[in-house]
């Protein structure tokens, strides 16, 4: 499906603002509401973009973990629809070389990842090896990355709204508002009165809990877009080693590429892991050649295409990267 202008202006708008209603919307982007919920509602029928939920703070208060899985020899199929019905794997890829399955696993502390890797991992029919990296700091994460289509201006805007936004920590979540924060993660942009109608409660209580639940920091939402409409169809994931006295400068650096997704620090023998997003194959290359001039005392060790992802933040994609509907609920962002 060929996306116009307008209906890439209302994506990028959802990256920066992903909760931002309709009325607010319609005034920046000089639009009707009604032609905004349409134009929302095809792309998501469509599975073309979809806003997901996940951790918020700046995933400060879970632990973000980088697995790589060998499969045995004809067993790829059965680990890979085994580990996209786990919760705690958030997102499954695909590559082409070093290893069968990267999968982003996210829990609320390191014994749950110990659990994980230790009795389910290594258990899981199928699993000839995994090797873990742990984060030790998000720098950057999907939902800092954007479409280029708004307006100076506009962008300003959707960024005003997106700091009004609730935010912070005022407390623990109950175990009560599970099942609110699972509709939540089904459909980012839900608000209070959908959530009333698909949990079958009082529109007043549901607008509480919601507004209770936005206010914890509990969770951030991000809008995603299918790779065929984002333009940046080529996706890679990378390692790198760099000494401590430069690893500020080399993070910095790395943030100002219009082409990284993802960023964190690790634990291992590479210290950097990077998710990035290109229009071409041919772009890797041009990459790993500016950072080579810009960041000489950077150390690539490794870069991977991913070749298919079925599973991204909890979201089930089918082989062309849309979205399927069906969503594996991340543990981490219940309250237990």
């Amino acid at each position: 499906m060929q996306l116009d202008e307008r209906d890439l202006q209302l994506l990028h708008a959802l990256q920066i603002a992903p909760r931002v209603t309709w009325t607010d919307a319609a005034r920046i982007l000089r639009a009707s509401r009604s032609s905004l919920v349409a134009r929302w509602t095809r792309l998501r029928s469509a599975g073309l973009a979809w806003v997901s939920a996940q951790p918020g703070a700046g995933y400060r208060d879970v632990i973000l973990s980088l697995v790589e899985v060998d499969c045995l020899p004809g067993t790829r199929p059965d680990v890979l629809r085994a580990v996209c019905q786990d919760p705690r794997v958030v997102t499954v890829e695909e590559s082409t070389r070093g290893r069968d399955l990267l999968l982003t696993v996210i829990t609320h502390d390191l014994p749950e990842l110990t659990a994980f890797l230790l009795d389910h991992l290594e258990s899981l029919p199928g699993v000839a090896r995994q090797r873990s990296h742990v984060a030790t700091r998000v720098h950057r994460h999907g939902s800092h990355w954007r479409l280029d289509a708004l307006e100076p201006a506009q962008e300003v805007a959707f960024q005003r709204i997106a700091q009004r936004a609730p935010n912070g920590s005022s407390g623990r979540v109950p175990a009560a508002l599970r099942p609110l924060i699972q509709a939540l993660a089904q459909d980012g942009r839900a608000n209070a009165a959908d959530l009333a109608r698909t949990l079958g409660q009082n529109p007043a209580t549901t607008r509480r809990q919601l507004h209770r639940v936005l206010r914890s920091g509990l969770l951030s939402f991000r809008c995603e877009l299918a790779a065929e409409v984002s333009g940046w169809s080529v996706s890679s994931t990378w390692t790198a080693r760099v000494e401590a006295a430069d690893h500020d400068r080399a993070v910095t650096a790395l943030a100002s590429l219009p082409e990284l997704r993802m960023c964190i620090s690790t634990t291992g023998e590479t210290n950097l892991a990077m998710t990035i997003w290109t229009r071409s194959v041919g772009d890797i290359q041009r990459i790993e050649m500016l950072l080579g001039a810009r960041l000489p005392f950077l150390r690539l060790r490794d870069n991977a295409i991913n070749l298919r992802t079925p599973k991204r933040m909890g979201w089930m994609l089918d082989a062309t990267g849309r979205s399927t509907g069906r969503v594996i609920v991340p543990s981490a962002l219940l309250p237990r």
